[in-house]
């Protein structure tokens, strides 16, 4: 019988930071704004959240430390960090139009 095993990639912490940081961001400003939805956030908590962290522990453990895996992390990375800035702007924060492109 084949035991399967899998490791937590380095990066993850990362990416868990970032939604944590995401999602409280979204909830002030849904709620500064009135527009706070608890079905708004199950949809965003299921598929986004998830599939950042399951594609990127599948990614990591089968291709394992390459540019690829890299590559992911990066572009996770940059999506989050575009949704933060995003929420912050709801919330009054001046954000240069070269970042909201």
């Amino acid at each position: 019988m084949t035991t399967l095993t899998f490791a937590i990639p380095s990066g993850i912490e990362w990416i868990v930071y970032l939604i944590v940081i995401d999602v409280i961001l979204g909830i002030v400003a849904a709620i500064v704004k009135k527009e706070f939805r608890l079905g708004k956030l199950a949809k965003f908590m299921g598929i986004p959240v998830l599939g950042y962290v399951f594609g990127y522990v599948v990614l990591a453990n089968v291709l394992g430390a390459s540019y690829l895996t890299c590559a992911a992390l990066c572009l996770i990375v940059l999506a989050l960090i575009g949704s933060i800035l995003n929420n912050l702007g709801k919330l009054g924060l001046k954000v240069p139009d070269w970042l909201k492109k």
